[in-house]
């Protein structure tokens, strides 16, 4: 049986560079098996990447990726099975991307006050139709000349700390969980090693899933992008921990993006089995 599968991956509908048939004709050619969409603070590119997948050998689960905040850090929350047609769930999807239009125009702003002069209306084409967010900004950078890759704008400039950074309406770590499970979906923890409040802060990674779990986390993102061996070890451990289902994924925006190939982190059959029973245990 071919195992290939992503469970983390993005489209245009967000800030990905292929649309969702494009990106499923990509796992088609990579023979992948098993696809979830999980843009940014939007599922509008789910049915187009189901549609494109009927016939074929590829499945495609629905899900999203929602921006959550925490003191000095941000905290991605993944859904998987999410009811698309949910309106309480679109309705906080929608107010997520409103702020990220607002936040896109404030650094503009900011960057033009640091000398380097871009246009909100380019940053709005280069995001299409898709949710504004920071790469569009980085890759309007990129086009004037001010830094040479996407990498460096958000290392010099779009970081949490660099000097254009805007925060924006962010749910937290818990009412993203609520949200999830409301809209009949399964949260999943993503990247949790990204989670860095910094020296000082006293955060604790298994205190925190504590807390998501007694919230109704189900997942937590194991198999991961460039994630080590000793990582994957570490977090697994913690999953065990709590009873979680330890997910995987890319985290794929495009080729030449800065996150690891399409299907390249191995998911465990076991954990998509585990999924499977779980969504089929919410729908009895």
């Amino acid at each position: 049986m071919n195992t290939k599968v992503d469970l983390h991956t993005h489209t245009t509908a967000s800030d990905g560079t292929l649309t969702p048939a494009e990106l499923v004709e990509l796992a088609l050619e990579y023979d992948l098996r098993l696809l979830a969409i999980t843009d940014h603070d939007s599922t509008e590119g789910v049915a187009d990447a189901i549609k494109r997948a009927d016939g074929t050998s590829i499945e495609v689960w629905p899900g999203v990726e929602i921006s959550t905040d925490v003191p000095q850090a941000e905290v991605h929350m993944l859904g998987y099975f999410v009811d698309v047609g949910n309106p309480e769930f679109q309705e906080i999807l929608s107010r997520c991307r409103d702020s990220r239009v607002w936040r896109a125009q404030q650094m503009v702003a900011k960057l033009g006050a640091l000398g380097m002069s871009l246009t909100f209306e380019r940053v709005r084409q280069i995001a299409g139709t898709g949710s504004i967010g920071r790469p569009h900004v980085a890759q309007a950078l990129v086009e004037k000349g001010y830094v040479s890759s996407i990498k460096e704008a958000f290392d010099r400039y779009l970081n949490r700390n660099g000097p254009a950074y805007v925060e924006r309406f962010k749910l937290s770590p818990v009412e993203a969980v609520q949200l999830i499970r409301k809209a009949g979906g399964m949260p999943v923890l993503a990247h949790p090693t990204y989670i860095n409040p910094g020296e000082g802060s006293g955060f604790d990674l298994s205190s925190f899933v504590h807390e998501l779990t007694q919230a109704g986390l189900v997942g937590i993102e194991c198999h991961y992008g460039d994630y080590t061996p000793e990582t994957i070890r570490q977090l697994l451990k913690i999953a065990r921990e709590f009873d979680l289902i330890p997910t995987g994924g890319s985290d794929f925006h495009g080729r030449g993006i800065h996150s690891a190939d399409l299907g390249a982190p191995i998911v465990p059959e076991e954990s998509i089995e585990r999924m499977r029973a779980w969504c089929a245990a919410q729908r009895m």
